[in-house]
């Protein structure tokens, strides 16, 4: 399961309000590429597909498609606020290498497509 920290959640929850998105979800999942071979992605979506699975965190909803979700169980997305501004952090307990910056990784089942960077 995947897990949203209340700042986290607050945080998109302002996102989606300031975009006008206060009815989407909250798309989360991963893709091949990067450094180390897979890459996360988040957006906000309206739409629902065929391959896709819905559950709510924090009176977020949340679509993740059904590829994802082992790579993504566990999953912590966490907002931090620093003297350098503000991002999300994700904490993977499935990834066994990620690149320099945090942004790809890669787990001991599937070691996605590496890019170079």
């Amino acid at each position: 399961m995947l897990n949203i920290t209340e700042a986290a959640a607050t945080q998109i929850k302002e996102m989606m309000k300031a975009e006008d998105n206060e009815n989407s979800m909250l798309r989360v999942g991963v893709k091949g590429g990067g450094c180390s071979g897979l890459s996360y992605g988040m957006g906000f979506e309206t739409e629902v597909n065929a391959a896709d699975e819905t559950f709510e965190l924090h009176g977020i909803k949340i679509v993740m498609d059904k590829e994802s979700i082992p790579v993504m169980d566990g999953v912590k997305i966490d907002y931090k606020q620093n003297m350098m501004g503000g991002g999300f952090t994700l904490d993977n307990p499935n990834a066994i290498a990620n690149c320099g910056c945090g942004a790809s990784f890669r787990t001991a089942t599937n070691a996605g497509k590496p890019e170079d960077c």
